[in-house]
């Protein structure tokens, strides 16, 4: 049996099934979750924004990145005095070291047709708050011009490139497999990591 109090951070592309496997993991370990993604989208609807133009705003406000990642962290080492924690978030590895560090990822066209399907149901749609799109086209240009964005904010912000796959304890490629499958590859490491 794993150690009771561990933290996992989870970072990667777009699509990849972060937050599924973030989800199942919460689960499977009786856990906790903190979702840096969601905290961000929250942000950007009481700011009254999309998710790309709070984005566009943080290469100038700092806070919009800095303050999130940092509460972020403090709320998942207090939660870890008492649960297995699952942070979902680009750059926790790296305010987190002390965590199991899992680098999830899939190709621009795979990872763009699982969020466009899931766009397709109106509560998705919502909660991802993302602009307006029309097409599977766009939504491959809006994906690859937010990684530019998240790079260069995080070049600026913490001399960091979240996509060095050096940083990470495990990296996962979800393209060829499915969430089930990417699961278990997923708790298998964190079991033999952590017993």
């Amino acid at each position: 049996m794993p150690k009771k109090n561990f933290i996992v951070t989870i970072s990667g592309t777009p699509g990849s099934g972060k937050s599924t496997i973030a989800q199942n993991l919460t689960k499977i370990f009786n856990g906790q979750r903190v979702y840096v993604g969601g905290i961000r989208r929250q942000l950007a609807k009481d700011m009254k924004m999309t998710l790309a133009e709070l984005n566009q705003y943080g290469l100038t406000h700092p806070e919009t990145d800095v303050d999130v990642d940092k509460k972020a962290a403090q709320k998942a080492r207090q939660l870890a005095k008492k649960f297995p924690v699952i942070v979902e978030g680009r750059t926790q590895f790296h305010f987190l070291p002390e965590s199991i560090k899992l680098y999830i990822k899939a190709d621009l066209e795979e990872g763009a047709k699982r969020i466009w399907l899931s766009l397709q149901k109106p509560a998705n749609k919502i909660k991802r708050n993302e602009a307006k799109i029309n097409s599977l086209v766009e939504l491959k240009k809006t994906i690859f011009s937010r990684e530019k964005n998240d790079l260069k904010r995080y070049k600026k912000y913490y001399n960091l490139d979240h996509t060095n796959e050096a940083h990470y304890d495990f990296i996962l490629d979800t393209t060829p497999i499915n969430a089930r499958q990417a699961t278990k590859k997923v708790v298998d490491f964190i079991k033999n990591h952590t017993e």
